[in-house]
C-alpha cells in the first residue's frame, strides 16, 4: 500500500514564467522516478512583497492559462500536481491565496481558499498583512481519491489553527498538505512542532512543501519541508539551505495502525461552549 510523492521546495521569484518552468521541470522529474503526486509551497508561482507589481501579473496572466500548463503537464506524464498556491482575483475583485489540486485525467482541478490571513507584527521587525489585499477562504476542502486517499487542503498560516485540522480529522482525511512559506523566526520556533502535532492530531500523514532561502522581493523563508506520519514521525526533512525535490514513501497501512492503536478520532467528544 506504498505510494511514492514528490515535495518540491523553492525559492520562488517574481517572474512567474520562470517559477512555473521550475515546477514542469520537477514534475518530468519527479515522474520519471515513479512519484504519483507533486507538491508545491505556498504562493509557487510568485512570491513578491511589490503589491503593485504582483497586482500587474495578477491581472496580466489569466488564471485560467497556468492551469491549463499544468494540466497539461500533469496529463502527458500521468502525474497529479498539488499546487500550493497562486495569487488570483477573488469574484469581490480582492486577491485569494488559491491552492489548486490539478489530476492527470484532466477533469476539474479542486481548489481551496486560504482561511486564515497572516497579520502579524513580529519580535524581528517584520511586519504582514495578508488580509489588506487577500480576501479569506470560508470553506473547508478535501479532495476524494487521490493516489494518497482522501487529501485534505490547508495553507501555511493555517497550521496554526487547530479547529480546522479536526474539521479535516473528522472527515477522515489520509493526508493533510500545509504548502507554506514560513518565515525564519517563526519556522526555527514553531515548524516542526506544529506539523508533527497536526499528524498526530488527525492521525494522518502531513505533507508540507516549503518556500526557502532569500527571495528576490527580499524574504526570507525558513525551509525544511516536511512529511509527518500519522504516528509524528518525520519521514522527510528538506533542510533550510537550498531548493530541491525530494521522494517519500507513504505507506497508507500505517494510517489504519495508529487509528486502531489510539482512537482519538473516535473517541473524541464535542466541548460545551461555557
Amino acid at each position: 500500500m506504498k505510494r511514492k510523492i514528490a515535495v518540491l521546495q523553492m525559492c520562488s521569484g517574481i517572474d512567474a514564467e520562470a517559477n512555473l518552468a521550475t515546477i514542469r521541470k520537477a514534475a518530468r522529474r519527479a515522474a520519471g522516478e515513479g512519484a504519483q503526486v507533486l507538491f508545491t509551497p505556498e504562493m509557487s508561482l510568485l512570491v513578491d512583497r511589490d503589491r503593485q507589481r504582483a497586482a500587474r501579473w495578477i491581472t496580466q496572466v489569466h488564471e485560467q492559462r497556468v492551469l491549463d500548463e499544468l494540466e497539461l503537464t500533469a496529463g502527458k506524464l500521468h502525474i497529479e500536481i498539488a499546487l500550493g498556491s497562486m495569487p488570483v482575483r477573488a469574484w469581490s475583485g480582492r486577491w485569494a491565496n488559491r491552492s489548486y489540486y490539478v489530476r492527470a485525467n484532466g477533469t476539474q482541478p479542486v481548489t481551496y481558499d486560504k482561511i486564515h490571513m497572516f497579520d502579524v507584527d513580529l519580535a524581528s521587525g517584520e511586519s504582514w498583512r495578508e488580509s489588506s489585499a487577500y480576501e479569506a477562504g470560508h470553506e473547508v476542502v478535501t479532495v476524494e481519491q487521490t493516489p494518497i486517499g482522501r487529501l485534505g487542503l490547508t495553507i501555511c498560516y493555517d497550521l496554526r489553527f487547530p479547529a480546522l485540522f479536526g474539521a479535516l480529522g473528522d472527515r477522515r482525511c489520509d493526508a493533510i498538505a500545509v504548502p507554506a512559506a514560513f518565515t525564519r523566526p517563526t519556522g526555527e520556533a514553531h515548524w516542526h512542532v506544529l506539523l508533527r502535532a497536526r499528524a498526530i492530531e488527525a492521525q494522518a500523514f502531513v505533507i508540507a512543501a516549503a518556500q526557502v532561502g532569500t527571495h528576490e522581493d527580499g524574504r526570507q523563508t525558513y525551509g525544511h519541508s516536511l512529511v509527518v506520519d500519522p504516528w509524528g514521525e518525520v519521514l522527510l526533512d528538506m533542510g533550510g539551505e537550498k531548493p530541491g525535490l525530494a521522494f517519500c514513501d507513504i505507506d497508507l497501512g500505517r494510517i489504519a495502525e495508529v487509528r486502531a492503536q489510539i482512537p482519538a478520532l473516535a473517541n473524541r467528544r464535542e466541548i460545551p461552549k461555557s
